[in-house]
């Protein structure tokens, strides 16, 4: 529309400046026609003419103008009107314009106060006097004027009709990128983080002729190859979820065995080396840490597998109370402070998995933070919700490892002092417990105060 409006103005100023030079022309040769009869018949004396009588009119157009300059001084200007000549009255303005015209016989353009714009040429006279013939140019403007509004007016017409055509053209033409860009935003909206993906119907415009065409054919080879690769990721997945849960079920029959025997040839009463009273502690030690990481295992592969939790009210101020009784009976060196609301704080969900998360995040607090750490546990209704904040003045954990810290098998012990062992899965299972409670868990973190926050809804647990 730019160019078209360009080109549009491009040609209406290349044909009104023709036409007026045209026009302008064909006024010289009409002046040199005339030539110099009507000013040289102005003079009173008819002394310099060789024509007789008054002002010869004869001929001359309505409007024809005439003027003497003699010695730099116009003697005399008049105008044909009604096939009788007037005189015309001359500001100095006009006087000095008039003296300016040279007597070569060559048009130029000037401005008379009364008259308007004129055509003049200038001719020598018998007695050595400038004789200016002039005729309007009125009907030349009003010429241009009005090739300049049918210029517009039709121009302006075809701008118009090309800009709806053009529009309409063009929206017809992007229909098929329009479902390009409707499908990758579909896809876009669709969790691709984790879980089996749908993909969307590929785009129906794969025109190899057209440009539109092979972007939707490249678009859908994208999707079928996103999608190839999903499937593949899910059932990885779903083999590892499978393996871990059915592994885990399988260890903790042995595990417990081992377990049982240990314990049992620890309560033996004949005589026992120390070696071996020693190696069996050990045994029990380990057999126990490896039924905690085959719990904590099977447990994260159900929730993988989307197992549903039970729902039922919940009591969090009688968990948190159980959880830090509990904590500080185990970290005697550390100082527990809790902020509870004055009410008991109910919600719904299953009071297992809520009371694993208070505990894995009060015995995270308590196993990487040194002696002496104060450790504060806050309960709180916000927004519909309730929000539980675990807080404690430790070293911090490193900011490197914060974005992973959810992770499995993860640990901060390069940033924090551990006194204890674990396995690594305390805070997967948070995180995926209170995933599973269609709750948030997150962590802020730097030296002197770390606060893990735990939001949850009051209907908790997925039915």
């Amino acid at each position: 529309m730019v160019l078209l409006a360009l080109s549009c103005l491009a040609v209406g100023v290349a044909t009104t400046t023709a036409l007026q030079q045209f026009l302008l022309h064909r006024v010289d040769q009409q002046l040199t026609t005339v030539g110099a009869h009507f000013p040289a018949s102005l003079d009173p004396a008819k002394k310099r003419t060789p024509y007789g009588g008054g002002p010869d009119t004869r001929g001359q157009a309505a409007g024809t103008f005439g003027a003497c300059v003699l010695g730099g001084r116009v003697t005399r200007a008049a105008v044909v009107r009604d096939r009788s000549e007037r005189v015309v009255p001359l500001t100095g303005a006009d006087r000095r314009a008039l003296t300016k015209v040279p007597a070569d016989h060559k048009g130029r353009t000037i401005t008379l106060s009364t008259l308007g714009e004129y055509r003049v040429i200038g001719t020598t006279g018998p007695v050595g006097d400038t004789l200016v013939t002039g005729l309007p140019l009125e009907p030349v403007e009003d010429t241009v004027r009005n090739l300049e509004m049918v210029a517009a007016i039709v121009f302006g017409a075809a701008l118009l009709v090309t800009g709806v055509a053009g529009a309409v053209w063009v929206r017809l033409s992007l229909r098929p990128l329009r479902r390009v860009a409707a499908t990758a935003s579909d896809v876009a909206r669709l969790p691709l983080s984790d879980g089996e993906v749908a993909m969307p119907p590929r785009v129906p415009d794969a025109d190899a002729r057209t440009e539109v065409g092979r972007v939707g054919g490249a678009f859908n080879r994208m999707l079928q190859h996103v999608e190839e690769s999903l499937t593949r990721r899910h059932a990885s997945e779903e083999r590892l979820r499978r393996f871990a849960a059915d592994a885990s079920h399988e260890l903790r029959t042995p595990v417990a065995s081992i377990r049982g025997h240990a314990e049992l040839a620890m309560r033996h009463t004949g005589p026992v080396p120390d070696e071996v009273h020693h190696a069996l502690g050990r045994i029990q030690c380990e057999s126990v840490r490896m039924g905690e990481l085959v719990d904590d295992l099977l447990l994260l592969a159900r929730l993988d597998a989307g197992r549903t939790l039970a729902s039922a009210p919940v009591d969090l101020t009688r968990l948190i109370l159980d959880a830090v009784s509990d904590a500080r009976a185990a970290g005697s060196a550390h100082r527990w402070v809790m902020d509870l609301p004055e009410e008991p704080v109910v919600v719904h969900g299953d009071e297992r998995g809520l009371q694993q998360v208070l505990t894995n995040l009060l015995s995270n607090a308590r196993t990487h933070t040194p002696s002496g750490t104060c450790v504060t546990v806050a309960l709180a209704e916000r927004d519909g919700g309730v929000e539980v904040l675990v807080e404690d003045d430790g070293p911090g954990i490193p900011q490197e490892m914060q974005s992973g810290i959810f992770d499995r098998f993860v640990r901060s012990d390069n940033g924090r002092s551990r006194s204890e062992g674990g396995t690594g899965l305390g805070l997967a299972i948070t995180h995926a417990v209170t995933a599973a409670h269609r709750g948030v868990v997150d962590l802020t973190s730097r030296p002197g105060r770390t606060v893990f926050r735990v939001r949850l809804p009051r209907e908790a647990a997925e039915g």
